[in-house]
């Protein structure tokens, strides 16, 4: 058996990088949600911080659809 070192040691740190950013995507959407419930001031600054949440959550859905994409086809 033949194990290619290098491809694997690609696709563990492609991974850990993938990973590391979702988490963090995923992190900064609870954040923004938090943050948005917590503040009791109206303004734009709780509309700005929603939007960034429900963007971080779409990013991350897309990441885990194109990572499902990946695995079935």
């Amino acid at each position: 058996m033949n194990i290619d070192w290098a491809a694997l040691a690609s696709v563990f740190g492609v991974s850990l990088v993938v990973t590391v950013a979702l988490v963090g995507l995923f992190t900064l959407g609870i954040t923004g949600m938090a943050r948005q419930t917590s503040s009791a001031q109206g303004g734009g600054a709780n509309g700005l911080v929603r939007t960034g949440a429900y963007i971080c959550f779409g990013l991350c859905a897309a990441a885990v659809a194109y990572g499902i994409y990946l695995i079935v086809a």
